[in-house]
């Protein structure tokens, strides 16, 4: 049983990612880590 809520929980923690990363490129953030990846100019090392 308690392989079954630690395999639930790694899931639902991938999963959020997932979706957290899917939100933000729909929404045209370059770099996803940077706080400034919403405006134009991101001033992270990873510009692309």
């Amino acid at each position: 049983m308690e392989n079954f809520i630690i395999t639930a929980v790694i899931i639902l923690i991938v999963g959020s990612a997932c979706m957290y990363i899917y939100k933000a490129k729909k929404k045209g953030k370059k770099c996803i880590g940077c706080p400034e990846s919403g405006c134009s100019k991101c001033s992270c090392s990873r510009n692309e």
